[in-house]
C-alpha cells in the first residue's frame, strides 16, 4: 500500500512534500500537527508517515510513539533541523525507520521514501522465506527499525541478548537489508571452536605454518570479503585472539598464520555475545579498545518474557510450522494452552519455546493443540539448561523424535517415552553422548544424569 502521511505545520513544506512524491505516483494525506495525524491515520490506511520533529502542540516524537503502539510495522520518517541530531537518533531507538537533515532536497526525500518502503517489502520476503523476524510488538519494532538503519551502513554492529532470542538470525537480516546481501554471509561460533584453532579458522593458514597444516587454508575473514562475518559470542574469544582481531579491525587486512604478507579486507563485521559487555571489560576478560571498536552500533535483543506481544505470534507461528513439516492436521491452540505458554518463563528464549511446540506438535494426536502436550514437553526439558544449547538443524530433531513418538505415542507413559527417545537418539549417533544432548536440547550433564536414572540400561 503506497500511502503516505505527510504531517508538517508549514504548509508550504506540507505541498512541496506532497507533489513530489505524487508525480512518483504515491499517494498523499496530509495533516497540519500531531492531533490532527492520528485523526487522519485512525481513519485511513497508510503504509508510511512522514512528520516534522518540531511542531507546537504534539511533536513529531509524541506522533512517532503514540503510532508505534498502534501500529508498530508502519514505517515512521522523521524531518528535524540541524540543532536536533541527538533528539533524531534517540527518534531511531524509539522505532523510526530513519530521519532526514533539513535542508534536504526533494530527490533524496524520494530517495529516502523508497527505501522505506524497499525495506519493508525486503522483509516481508524474509519472513516468506522461513526466516521469520516475527516482531509485533513494540519492543521488537524498535530492534528491527534499528537494525534497518544499521544496515545501510558498513558500520559494526555488536547484537547483545541472552541465549536463544535470535541474534544470529538478526544479523542475518541485517546483512539481508544491506548493499552487501548478494555478497557472502559467513558466521563463526567463537564458542564451539577450541581455542588452539580459532585463529587458523578465523585468519587462515599457509601450508607448513604449523605441525599438520598440510595445506593452504582460506580463514573465514578471507571467505567473507566483500560480504558479512558474523563473530558469534564474541566474549568467548581468547585475549590474545583479541588483540589479533582488533588490528584486523583497525587496518581492513587480515595476515595468515606462516604468510609473507597482509591480505587487504573489504568487509562488514557483526558480533554477537550473551554477556554484559562493560562487565567483561571491567573485569579484564575483554579488551576495552576492541568493545569500543566493535561497539559502533549497539543493538540489544529482548528476551522472551519481555516480548509478551510476540508470545501469541510466535507459538502460532511454530504450530503451524511444525504440523506442515510432520504432516499433523492441528488447526487450533486451546486457551487454555496459550494462557500457558503466556505465564511460563521460557528461560531457553525462542529456541526453547520452538523446541517445545515442535514436541508438543508431535505428542497431539488430534486437532487442538492442548495444555498436557506442552507440559510433557516442559517436564522432560525441565533442566534445560539454554546456555549450552545450540541449534540444532530440523533433520536432527525430526528422524528421531518422529520415529519415537509417532509410532506409539498413545501407549506409552511420558517416563517410556522419555527413556525411548534418548535411547533412540543415542543410537543414531552411536553413543555420541555431546551430540545427542545437542540433538535433545539438553545439556551432557542432563543426559549423565538421566542414564544414571534408568540404571545405566542406555550405556552405549
Amino acid at each position: 500500500m503506497r500511502r503516505v502521511l505527510v504531517v508538517d505545520d508549514e504548509p508550504g513544506m506540507r505541498l512541496a512534500i506532497k507533489e513530489a512524491l505524487t508525480r512518483k505516483g504515491y499517494e498523499v494525506g496530509l495533516a497540519a500537527n500531531g492531533i490532527e495525524a492520528l485523526a487522519e491515520f485512525s481513519k485511513s490506511s497508510y503504509g508510511m508517515v512522514i512528520s516534522d520533529m518540531n511542531m507546537p502542540g504534539m511533536g513529531g516524537m509524541e506522533v512517532l510513539r503514540a503510532l508505534k503502539k498502534t501500529s508498530p510495522h508502519v514505517p515512521v520518517l522523521l524531518i528535524t533541523a540541524f540543532g536536533t541530531i541527538e533528539t533524531a537518533v534517540e527518534a531511531v531507538k524509539e522505532g523510526a525507520i530513519d530521519f532526514i537533515l533539513k535542508p534536504f532536497t526533494l530527490a533524496m526525500l524520494e530517495q529516502m521514501v523508497e527505501k522505506s518502503f524497499s525495506t519493508r517489502e525486503a522483509v516481508s520476503d524474509f519472513e516468506a522465506r522461513g526466516k521469520a523476524m516475527l516482531a509485533r510488538g513494540p519492543v521488537m519494532q524498535k530492534v528491527v527499525s534499528m537494525a534497518t538503519v544499521a544496515a545501510t551502513s558498513d558500520a559494526t554492529v555488536l547484537i547483545s541478548g541472552e541465549s536463544g532470542t535470535g541474534k544470529e538470525l538478526l544479523a542475518r537480516f541485517i546483512h539481508e537489508m544491506s548493499p552487501r546481501k548478494e555478497k557472502p554471509f559467513v558466521a563463526v561460533n567463537c564458542a564451539s571452536i577450541p581455542e588452539g584453532l580459532l585463529e587458523s579458522e578465523l585468519f587462515g593458514h599457509e601450508k607448513g605454518a604449523f605441525t599438520g597444516a598440510h595445506s593452504s587454508r582460506q580463514g573465514k575473514f578471507e571467505q567473507a570479503n566483500t560480504g558479512t562475518i558474523l563473530l558469534d559470542e564474541i566474549s568467548e574469544m581468547d585475549l590474545k585472539l583479541q588483540a589479533k582481531l582488533l588490528r584486523v579491525i583497525q587496518e581492513k587486512e587480515v595476515e595468515k598464520i606462516g604468510g609473507r604478507g597482509p591480505l587487504p579486507l573489504d568487509i562488514r563485521i557483526i558480533a554477537t555475545t550473551n554477556r554484559e559487555m562493560k562487565k567483561e571489560v571491567k573485569e579484564g576478560r575483554f579488551r576495552e579498545d576492541l568493545y569500543y571498536r566493535l561497539n559502533i552500533f549497539p543493538v540489544m535483543l529482548p528476551p522472551l518474557r519481555e516480548r509478551a506481544e510476540d508470545l501469541v505470534h510466535l507459538a502460532a507461528h511454530f504450530m503451524r510450522k511444525f504440523s506442515s513439516k510432520y504432516n499433523r492436521r492441528i488447526e487450533e491452540m486451546s486457551a487454555d494452552a496459550m494462557e500457558l505458554i503466556k505465564r511460563l518463563e521460557w528461560r531457553g528464549n525462542i529456541r526453547e519455546m520452538e523446541n517445545t511446540i515442535e514436541r508438543a506438535v508431535l505428542l497431539c494426536q488430534g486437532s487442538t493443540l492442548e495444555t498436557e502436550h506442552l507440559r510433557m514437553c516442559q517436564e522432560l526439558a525441565g533442566d534445560l539448561d539454554p546456555v549450552s544449547v545450540t541449534t540444532v538443524k530440523d533433520t536432527e530433531v525430526s528422524s528421531t523424535c518422529q520415529a519415537v513418538v509417532s509410532d506409539s505415542a498413545n501407549l506409552m507413559t511420558l517416563w517410556e517415552m522419555e527413556k525411548g527417545l534418548i535411547k533412540k537418539t543415542l543410537g543414531e549417533v552411536e553413543g555420541n553422548r555431546t551430540q545427542a544432548a545437542r540433538i535433545l536440547g539438553i545439556s551432557v550433564r542432563t543426559l549423565r544424569n538421566k542414564l544414571k536414572e534408568y540404571g545405566q540400561m542406555l550405556e552405549a
